[in-house]
């Protein structure tokens, strides 16, 4: 740590500062800054009505307001903290840094200061559960936890109150890293594949903004690597600081790794045995490799006994095949993040049974042929509801092989109804699991209000 966020604070009082962006991260930010007598411009493209008694709060304040779509006109001040989703070299901060500003985020500022142990993950898929995973075998274990970053809960404003023996846990994301000059102490990198080019500019651009998770450490610092992935176990040679990877497939000299029916630890010449991957409560080979990046993150700080037990707890993170309840012998999950076909279609796999799926929502356009054969071979009852339910139906009945009944399928328009049609066709020992296979937005503000509404209407279930 070079300084204390006071010290930061301080530091900048007679700076004029820019905050880009009026969201969920920038928010606390401003006040923060507000609150230190910081002069403060508060930018964003949204019209001031968005904003409610928001733009009066921060006025109230001392901030001054830029909004609608010229609120990157006339950028001059001192300091431009910019938000995660805005490009740093577009030409409004080109230009303001040609003049002298500091173009930084609210990321980059908190590795500054931040007092504390940083374990920070990234990666294109399993990135939010691997994150959660290792706070809670974290705050298992005893620890004072700060769980933030790209998960949705900034923690710049925090750091202040943090102690040294506490650990910050971040997700982190390529337009946070894409910037950013630092590295953890602990660094995971669960995955690799084409994602966000509408964004980036390549493949190139979207992978070396990841790779800024590692590429600052110290030869002290640890990253973790997925063996099994191609393009992050390429990126292990380049690790300046210690190597673990962890692997589905291959027996490892240093990480964790599953050989048989047994997840393995090995570091220095020496392997030990931890447990049957089978006693992971939550399901599907994808979280088998989540935890496999966790437990390799926490090695020398977590004991097994804790690993463990996370491992048999944890129901998974809110809408990602979440179990939400066990009513009369019937599992209940929620994966309402499941907003496409290939999203529903891994839920499905993670089951070695059949299952009751409640699918249907808003019509992105996106065809359901490949979701007809999945529903076929894992689907006991299908209920489907919301504005695809006939397209989905349509892809199931057209598919080849199919035969009346197998799967049953119901049709309900209201979505408690849906949820109650589900628990009728369910016996003991059955899934029932919310996986849509659409966006949520013919009834539902997203993905997460459509979930909390199917974990209440099923927590009423008797």
């Amino acid at each position: 740590m070079a300084i204390t966020l006071q010290a930061y604070l301080d530091s900048i009082k007679d700076k004029r500062v820019a905050v880009i962006g009026i969201g969920v991260s920038n928010t606390p930010l401003i006040k923060t800054l507000l609150g230190a007598g910081i002069s403060v411009t508060a930018c964003d493209k949204a019209p001031r009505e968005n904003f409610g008694p928001l733009a009066e709060e921060l006025e109230g304040l001392g901030a001054t307001l830029c909004l609608g779509e010229t609120y990157l006109d006339n950028l001059d001040q001192d300091i431009i903290f910019r938000s995660p989703g805005i490009r740093p070299d577009i030409p409004p901060f080109l230009a303001a840094v040609e003049k002298g500003s500091v173009l930084t985020s609210e990321m980059e500022v908190f590795f500054d200061v931040c007092p504390c142990k940083i374990i920070a993950v990234t990666g294109s898929d399993g990135k939010t559960t691997t994150t959660t995973l290792i706070s809670e075998m974290l705050k298992n274990a005893g620890y004072t936890v700060h769980l933030g970053g790209n998960i949705g809960k900034p923690l710049l404003s925090e750091a202040g109150e943090m102690k040294e023996t506490d650990v910050a846990v971040l997700e982190l994301s390529s337009f946070q890293l894409m910037t950013i000059s630092s590295s953890p102490d602990i660094a995971v990198f669960t995955n690799l594949s084409p994602n966000h080019l509408d964004i980036h500019k390549s493949m190139e651009e979207y992978a070396l903004a990841k790779e800024n998770i590692f590429s600052h450490q110290t030869r002290d610092g640890i990253a973790v690597f997925n063996r099994d992935n191609a393009l992050t176990n390429e990126m292990a040679t380049r690790a300046p600081g210690k190597i673990l990877q962890f692997s589905r497939r291959d027996v490892l000299d240093n990480g964790v790794y599953v050989e048989g029916d047994r997840i393995y630890v090995s570091q220095n010449g020496q392997r030990r045995e931890l447990f049957d991957p089978e006693r992971i409560l939550i399901p599907g080979l994808h979280n088998v490799e989540n935890y496999l990046a966790a437990i390799a993150a926490v090695q020398g700080i977590v004991s097994d006994e804790i690993i463990l037990h996370t491992a048999e707890t944890f129901p998974g993170v809110e809408h990602r095949i979440e179990l939400c309840r066990t009513l009369k012998g019937i599992r209940f999950y929620n994966d309402s993040i499941a907003s496409s076909p290939t999203r529903t279609i891994a839920g499905l796999r993670s089951f070695k049974q059949k299952v009751i799926l409640i699918a249907g929502g808003y019509d992105k356009k996106i065809p359901f042929d490949i979701l007809g054969k999945e529903v076929q071979d894992r689907v006991k009852t299908l209920v489907l509801t919301g504005h695809t339910a006939d397209k989905i139906y349509q892809a199931v009945v057209d598919c080849e092989g199919y035969q009346e009944g197998q799967p049953a399928i119901i049709r309900e328009d209201d979505f408690k109804a849906a949820v109650h049609a589900a628990y009728g066709a369910a016996e003991e020992g059955d899934i029932v699991i919310l996986s849509p296979a659409c966006a949520s937005f013919d009834h539902f503000k997203n993905f997460a209000q459509r979930g909390q509404l199917f974990k209440a209407i099923v927590n009423e279930l008797n």
